[in-house]
């Protein structure tokens, strides 16, 4: 994502995440840190959204990434709160805690502080969970975004929503 993301278009994505959640008869949650809300304010930004995402959570500390989202321990010790681990267990959680057919997770650095060796500014990782035939089926990427923490989250909040819509594209 090179072009500055406008409001616009983050708009427009919202938008076009709720009409293929309305076709699929799904409801979508989210667990934010990094991006601290803007993905409930992208899609509660749609008219009509209540009838496709349900709410979410913002766990910007590692504790309330535990009590809220059941994230265990042994994860953010081991691997941090920026990895794939912590970011399955966010999606996980959100989806089973908080219900919907489709919970999104993002966990990152958007700076200007915060880097640690081997995670610098930019450092995003995303999880989506689905509910397939009375199992959650979850995948996970990392993104390294370029910019200031505007810019960063920005782009967090587009590729978690361009994400969940490759996942439901892959349900036609």
């Amino acid at each position: 994502m090179n072009a500055p993301l406008t409001d616009a278009a983050l708009h427009q994505l919202a938008a076009d995440m709720g009409e293929q959640l309305t076709r699929h008869a799904l409801c979508l949650v989210t667990a934010e840190s990094c991006t601290g809300g803007w993905i409930a304010k992208a899609m509660t930004d749609v008219a009509g959204s209540s009838g496709c995402y349900l709410g979410g959570v913002v766990t910007y500390t590692n504790a309330m990434k535990q009590s809220l989202l059941g994230v265990r321990a042994e994860t953010l010790i081991e691997y941090g709160a920026v990895s794939e681990q912590t970011a399955r267990e966010m999606a996980a959680g959100a989806l089973a805690r908080l219900g919907g057919g489709i919970a999104l997770s993002v966990t990152g650095i958007a700076g200007p502080g915060g880097a640690v060796p081997g995670k610098p500014v930019g450092t995003v990782w995303f999880g989506w969970a689905c509910s397939m035939q009375e199992r959650a089926v979850i995948e996970t990427a990392c993104e390294h975004f370029c910019g200031d923490r505007d810019a960063v989250r920005r782009q967090s909040v587009a590729r978690a929503l361009t994400g969940a819509m490759q996942i439901l594209a892959r349900r036609d």
